[in-house]
């Protein structure tokens, strides 16, 4: 009996010193919640620093490379105000100088309100641009905020007829060209060709693609690309970004 009891206080012990370190019941015994230095370690799978060679687009036409602002406060409890004008009145706001201009360059920052932030040039190692985790990886928001993305693409001649494919979470508005193309609005995941513009010319030479991701609560990415009439992804395009 004495032995038993031995034993049992033994085991009860063990269990009360791992419960202190923090361990769980999980397989593993690694704990089951994903805390934000978790998702800040785990950025760095979805990005790549760019290079000075041109980018393709990946093997489904879509646009890997772009140059992200670190996001923009902008609170919002709920996805489901995304109407479409309220998105309106938000996405054409001016946050920043020449917000609907500007194509900057790797580490330019601009000011807004009383928040300095810089703008990052990256390859997404993935179809979609993971803004989540751009933004958790950079130790900054990641709820309640607006992201502006910016890319150029070079073209080999004028296509006619083409038309933008994206999808977004949550909402989002792009232009091409300063024209503007596509409004995705209300609480939605991202699904890739979503929502496709009506038809489009990408002109010879280089083409500005502008756009805005809004999210309350939640994760925030993106995916675009350019399709034919035929509904087939445009490859023949190219980016490059000036150091």
């Amino acid at each position: 009996m004495h032995i038993f009891k031995s034993v049992m206080m033994a085991v009860i012990m063990i269990l009360i010193g791992l419960a202190s370190q923090g361990y769980s019941a999980t397989p593993g015994g690694s704990n089951s919640s994903m805390t934000d230095s978790d998702a800040s370690d785990s950025s760095v799978i979805y990005f790549k620093p760019v290079t000075l060679s041109p980018k393709a687009p990946d093997g489904d036409g879509f646009l890997q490379r772009w140059l992200l602002l670190e996001p923009i406060d902008k609170p919002n409890r709920t996805n489901t105000v995304f109407t479409d004008s309220y998105l309106r009145e938000v996405f054409h706001t001016e946050y920043f100088s020449n917000q609907f201009t500007l194509v900057p360059n790797d580490g330019d920052k601009v000011t807004v309100a009383d928040q300095e932030l810089t703008w990052h040039a990256l390859d997404a190692t993935g179809f979609n641009v993971k803004l989540f985790r751009f933004a958790s990886g950079l130790d900054t928001q990641i709820y309640g905020v607006l992201f502006w993305a910016v890319t150029v693409v070079n073209s080999p001649r004028e296509m006619k007829n083409v038309r933008m494919a994206v999808g977004s979470n949550s909402a989002s508005m792009w232009w091409l060209n300063g024209e503007e193309a596509v409004l995705l609005t209300g609480d939605r995941r991202m699904v890739m060709d979503d929502f496709v513009s009506k038809r489009l010319t990408l002109k010879k030479g280089q083409n500005i693609i502008r756009g805005t991701v809004i999210n309350g609560p939640g994760m925030s990415d993106f995916c675009v690309r350019f399709i034919d009439e035929n509904g087939e992804p445009v490859k023949d395009l190219t980016t490059r970004f000036e150091k």
